[in-house]
């Protein structure tokens, strides 16, 4: 694994390995991460960086933007370690998180440059265009308005389920809670946000 991260080597404990069949402690491991131990962060890394990169694909697509978003993601994880509380979530839904809020950057700086070029190519705007990005735009912002009033668990299991494309089952697998909670919850959210955007129910 390249080391993604430019801190200065320090001697740190060897992370112990787990017991057959049993997951290491990843909510302890960031803890030591955030204190700069790289052996912690080596764990963490082989732990998370497949389920990363398999969101990261999910979302922009490309396999080699993927491998970037996910590098991107996991530097963050390195860098923001500190920041880390175990009290709003595991360390794989933080960190999952991360990735998706950079793969949605991507795909957003990527579709900006697209548009750019078209803009260049065209001279004149209609105007029945400009009144359609105006509006997609103020409700994207609605959007994420009401999606930060969602609590933490209802904002990531949605976030994962519409924008990452993963079923009840993987949901809850990614945020380790069980799946009538799982569901409970989004369907809690959903309706929260429904009533945020002025949705008439059917």
């Amino acid at each position: 694994m390249s080391q993604p991260y430019q801190r200065r080597p320090r001697r740190v404990a060897p992370v112990p390995p787990a017991a057959a069949g049993d997951a290491p402690d990843l909510d302890a491991l960031m803890r030591r991460v955030a204190r700069g131990d790289e052996a912690a962060f080596a764990t963490v890394y082989d732990e998370l960086s497949a389920r990363a990169y398999g969101l990261a694909r999910r979302i922009v697509r490309d396999p080699a933007l993927a491998e970037e978003v996910t590098q991107e993601a996991m530097l963050d994880a390195w860098r923001l370690a500190a920041r880390f509380d175990p009290d709003r979530g595991s360390a794989a839904s933080w960190i999952l998180t991360i990735t998706h809020r950079r793969a949605v950057d991507r795909v957003r700086s990527e579709q900006a440059s697209a548009q750019r070029v078209r803009a260049a190519a065209t001279e004149e705007v209609p105007y029945d265009q400009v009144v359609e990005e105006a509006t997609a735009r103020l409700e994207r912002q609605q959007v994420r308005r009401c999606l930060d009033g969602l609590t933490e668990l209802q904002r990531e299991a949605i976030t994962l389920a519409y924008y990452g494309g993963y079923t009840y089952r993987e949901v809850a697998d990614l945020l380790g809670a069980g799946l009538p909670t799982i569901k409970t919850r989004m369907r809690d959210g959903l309706i929260r946000l429904r009533d945020c955007l002025g949705v008439a129910a059917r």
